[in-house]
């Protein structure tokens, strides 16, 4: 019921966003991406050539046939040949069907097989990791925007303090030391803005370089959908759905397959054979005098059962065996690994989001004391009971509760998505895209699996994703600074 849930509630994720024409949503990031992203577009084409190990296995199964063609011209001839031909030509041909290989096609199919369904699986962590990144970026510009605005506000705040207290200072009510706090605290401004802006820049490139074209105004975020309760419940549904836990555990059968692959090294093979020949002199077998007396064309056909029985081969088949068996535990290994890592990254996305939910309220509150406390300390400095140090002050206090509040809500989302992730719940089909068809694995696995003509092949391939060389360098699309020369 829970990985019911769980799976209705993660397609919630985009299903919940409207699209409006006028801005950029969540939904419209993560269809751009899976259209155009290189790095999907590419791990589907990996997929595609991992699916051709299945029917490269099974040729090995299949009969084999085959033709040679000679004509040969003897120029030059020992004294002694004398019935030897100036010339020849001949033409023959084999078949052969193998019958029995000691278990070795049987077992590399199915490795290869196994090792298809890990690749697929392979391919669901790359969406996961793609849609991640994404979600993350789109955060990251809407929350780098939210601190532009905020460090701009703060700067024009401290410039009409600057102006305010400088016009005290000209009528003798405030001293120089007050002027130049504000002047100080100005120029911090200034400076936290263009990092501000400068951060911005950076997120908005990362965008286009994940989604593939330039972040316009971007709409809120949906709420996540129901997370579990506690971190064991996330736990339990990544160790079922995780997809990189899933391709580790295929490609640990696929290593056991690959051991007995490796016994039918010294176990007999029988194969049945068809072959024949033709070969004709040109009537010059036999010289030019007694020619007549040779037949000039010759021809033989055989069938026949071949049996290969393996006695000594220096070691090899063991020292294979040894190896297949050397990377079956290595297989092991690496799914312990990857099962360790996933329990880990679930629980800290699962902590990290509870967290960023905890901290979204204290901020909350810390916005709304700090902008009570910078009214209050303004009216009570009007009266001669505070000083511009503590306006000062109380003004980076609220600022700083606001950014604090704005990075939070981005931590909670990225946190919150992250353990979608490491449950397998953020692929193409759990987030409900509707952006075209979706890329089925599938789909050209059974395409390619039977096909058994030598001479079937795919038109060369042309660039899937879309490149971003032509878009224009990012600004932060902010109003100039104050008294700021070469404004840009």
């Amino acid at each position: 019921m829970m990985n019911k849930r769980m799976l209705i509630a993660s397609a919630a994720v985009i299903a919940m966003l409207p699209a409006p024409a006028s801005a950029d949503t969540l939904r419209e990031a993560f269809i751009a991406a899976y259209q155009t992203n290189p790095t999907l577009s590419g791990a589907q084409a990996g997929q595609r050539a991992l699916d051709e190990s299945v029917p490269i296995a099974k040729a090995d199964g299949l009969p084999n046939a085959g033709s040679q063609f000679t004509f040969q011209e003897n120029f030059l001839r020992s004294a002694n040949s004398f019935t030897a031909p100036l010339r020849q030509a001949s033409a023959g041909g084999n078949f052969e069907v193998p019958i029995y290989s000691g278990g070795a096609v049987k077992n590399a199919v199915r490795a290869a097989k196994t090792r298809v369904s890990a690749g697929q699986n392979d391919l669901r962590g790359t969406e996961s990791s793609l849609f991640s990144s994404v979600a993350a970026a789109y955060m990251d510009v809407i929350r780098d925007e939210a601190i532009v605005r905020l460090n701009r506000a703060n700067v024009g705040v401290l410039s009409v303090n600057l102006d305010a207290t400088s016009d005290r200072f000209e009528i003798g009510d405030l001293t120089r030391t007050d002027v130049a706090q504000s002047e100080s605290r100005l120029e911090v401004a200034k400076g936290q803005l263009e990092t501000a802006r400068a951060t911005l820049i950076a997120s908005k490139e990362n965008y286009i370089a994940l989604v593939g074209s330039p972040p316009s105004e971007l709409e809120p975020p949906p709420p996540l959908p129901n997370l579990p309760d506690t971190p064991d419940a996330a736990v339990d549904i990544a160790l079922q759905s995780n997809p990189d836990l899933l391709a580790a555990k295929e490609r640990s059968d696929a290593a056991e397959f690959d051991i007995k692959t490796a016994r039918a090294a010294s176990k007999p093979r029988v194969t049945t054979f068809a072959q024949g020949s033709y070969v004709n002199f040109f009537d010059t077998l036999g010289g030019s005098i007694a020619s007549a007396n040779f037949v000039q064309e010759q021809s033989t056909a055989e069938v026949g059962v071949r049996a290969t029985i393996p006695i000594y081969q220096g070691g090899r088949p063991a020292a294979q065996i040894r190896q297949a068996q050397a990377r079956s535990g290595q297989s092991y290994e690496q799914q312990i690994a990857i099962e360790r890592s996933v329990i880990s990254q679930t629980r800290a996305a699962y902590s990290s989001w509870r967290a960023s939910e905890r901290v979204i309220q204290s901020s909350e509150r810390a916005v709304a004391a700090s902008a009570l406390s910078l009214e209050g300390v303004r009216a009570e400095n009007s009266v001669g009971n505070r000083t511009i140090l503590d306006i000062l002050n109380a003004e980076q206090e609220l600022l700083n509760a606001q950014v604090n509040l704005v990075t939070a809500r981005r931590n909670s989302y990225v946190a919150g998505f992250s353990l979608l992730a490491a449950m397998g719940r953020a692929e193409a089909r759990d987030l409900g895209l509707d952006g075209g068809p979706l890329y089925d694995p599938q789909v050209n696995y059974k395409r390619v699996k039977g096909i058994i003509y030598d001479f079937h092949s795919d038109p060369n391939p042309e660039p899937q994703a879309t490149r971003t060389v032509d878009t224009p360098a990012q600004t932060a699309d902010v109003e100039p600074l104050p008294d700021s020369p070469n404004p840009k």
